[in-house]
């Protein structure tokens, strides 16, 4: 073996129900980190290479899943039409990296993933899944965070500006969920909870199981070099079950009552007003009505407007949204969502430009896949916004 190539290397070997652990942790944009791990699974020493991949992230990486497989109708009306946007976001981070350094962050995952083929020996994903990482980290932060930590990752997803060094640096330590985060993390216990030292536990959890009863074999573990400690203190001395620890970890936490209260309580408050409004004229509760229509619908249409949506999808907000808002099953979004999906569906090339489009707005605006998620949110958030005004209209024209 190449000591030449390892001594930079941070590696650790842990023993544990009589498997040989060989922790190495690696740089997640670093040649050196690539070679390293090529050397050593390729070496013939272990009988398992375990990565800190999902099944998700395995697929992209080795392109078994692409853009083109993407179904944007059935995501919008699936309602996981937020979840592929932070996807877009991530592999649009990835992408400013791998052109501005001109090596994809990832690599030694991927040399690992081709060595463990070639030396026919099992590849174990230990990981868990994005989604779930990604649900657990925005549902472990108040809604302001929220807000604040999902205009960070747009705004970092369009920015032209190159990525600086303490950014990279940071990218050595850990990967490009915690690189994309990290801001965050570090004023959030809880989202570090969620996105760093729970996905150390996970991991443990998963060597232990997929290794149960396989006493005397070596399991190389490529993980990233911020993973080290918190991966070796878990797979050392953790004494729950894994597989309970794992379904634990996969649990999403109980969603607060209010954020499904709230749309209901919006719900009889207009209502009531157009009530009112009737009860005391029936100028007044037209009146109360065009308000409500004109503001909702407006603005709705003005964020399907914006994101450059099909006239008749700029048209279908302005129907939707008065009706949607008093109905809180659906929203604005996906009605708009659907129809500019529906009018204007993706050709293959547009989804293979993909990976190219969503470094930039003016990419994010032009694909017709982009374009319909970018429809979707801002005729949800036009709507949003039209329902406090209107509210507020209504609740003021009646005092």
């Amino acid at each position: 073996m190449a000591e030449d190539i390892l001594q930079d290397q941070p590696i650790r070997q842990i023993r544990r129900d009589g498997v040989e652990y060989t922790l190495l942790g690696t740089a997640h944009v670093s040649r050196a980190s690539a070679e390293a791990v090529k050397e050593m699974a390729s070496s013939g020493e272990f009988d398992a290479v375990a990565v800190e991949l999902c099944q998700a992230r395995y697929d992209a990486l080795t392109a078994e899943r692409k853009w083109t497989d993407l179904d944007l109708y059935r995501i919008i009306r699936d309602g996981k039409a937020g979840l592929v946007m932070a996807n877009l976001a991530l592999s649009a981070y990835q992408r400013r990296i791998a052109e501005q350094f001109g090596i994809e962050p990832g690599a030694e995952m991927r040399a690992a993933t081709v060595a463990a083929k070639e030396q026919d020996i099992p590849l174990q994903l230990v990981d868990r899944d994005l989604a779930t990482t990604l649900r657990r980290s925005y549902a472990s932060v108040p809604w302001y965070k929220r807000m604040y930590m999902m205009a960070g990752l747009a705004l970092g997803m369009v920015s032209s500006e190159e990525i600086d060094e303490e950014a990279i640096e940071k990218l050595k330590e850990g990967d490009i969920l915690e690189s994309t985060f990290t801001e965050f993390a570090e004023q959030s216990p809880e989202l570090y909870e969620a996105l760093i030292a729970e996905r150390d536990r996970y991991m443990a959890s998963r060597l232990r199981e997929e290794n149960i009863d396989a006493e005397g074999r070596k399991v190389l573990v490529v993980i990233g070099a911020g993973h080290m400690e918190g991966l070796a203190k878990h797979l050392e001395s953790s004494v729950f079950d894994p597989s309970t620890e794992r379904k634990t970890l996969e649990a999403m936490p109980p969603k607060s009552r209010w954020p499904k209260v709230l749309p209901w309580a919006i719900m009889l408050l207009i209502i009531t007003g157009f009530i009112i409004g009737f009860s005391r004229s029936p100028e007044l509760g037209w009146q109360l009505v065009f308000f409500w229509v004109v503001i909702n619908g407006g603005l709705a249409a003005l964020g399907a407007l914006i994101a450059r949506g099909h006239p008749l999808t700029v048209l279908s907000a302005v129907i939707a949204a008065p009706l949607t808002s008093l109905n809180p099953t659906i929203a604005a979004g996906m009605v708009t969502g659907l129809v500019e999906s529906w009018l204007r569906k993706p050709r293959v090339s547009d989804l293979e430009n993909l990976r190219f489009d969503i470094t930039t707005m003016k990419g994010w605006f032009r694909n017709p896949a982009t374009r319909i998620l970018l429809v979707f949110f801002l005729s949800n958030l036009g709507s949003a916004i039209g329902t406090w005004v209107a509210g507020f209209k209504i609740f003021g024209a009646l005092s």
